[in-house]
């Protein structure tokens, strides 16, 4: 009986502790950031496996260098709050293999209009958020 127990309380134990490692696991994939790897351009678009966003966004598409610093954007798609899969945007200008690109996420805030993506680069309209200071973004390169 006593054996029957201990196993019980093992099984138990370790169905609590799996849980736990799960929900941790899930939790990091909360903030904000996103998910993309290097890939063709060839259809004339570029794709990040997930997105993560705390508000309703987008996802913007920037051209980028060896400086890493976000340069024009070439394309961008809206983000929902929450988890976004397989966010497709339409670049907007010619994009060669080789090319570096910044998927960064952008807020919806500050624009004049909801849902019409405002931003240019260096204004506050639907600018870049940032997290703990750093831009929300992943650098791929364009094959």
């Amino acid at each position: 009986m006593m054996n029957k127990l201990m196993a019980s309380a093992c099984v138990s134990v370790s169905l609590i502790a799996a849980t736990s490692l799960a929900q941790a696991g899930d939790h990091k994939d909360m903030h904000p950031g996103v998910w993309a790897d290097d890939q063709s351009v060839s259809s004339g678009t570029v794709t990040a496996k997930k997105v993560m966003a705390d508000e309703n966004g987008w996802l913007v598409v920037h051209r980028t260098n060896e400086d890493m610093k976000p340069g024009p954007v070439v394309g961008h798609a809206p983000l929902k709050k929450g988890k976004n899969k397989d966010v497709a945007a339409i670049l907007t200008e010619d994009v060669k293999p080789g090319d570096h690109l910044m998927l960064m996420v952008h807020s919806e805030e500050g624009g004049m209009k909801t849902g019409v993506f405002e931003y240019t680069l260096g204004a506050k309209e639907d600018g870049p958020i940032k997290m703990d200071g750093k831009l929300v973004q992943k650098v791929i390169t364009a094959e």
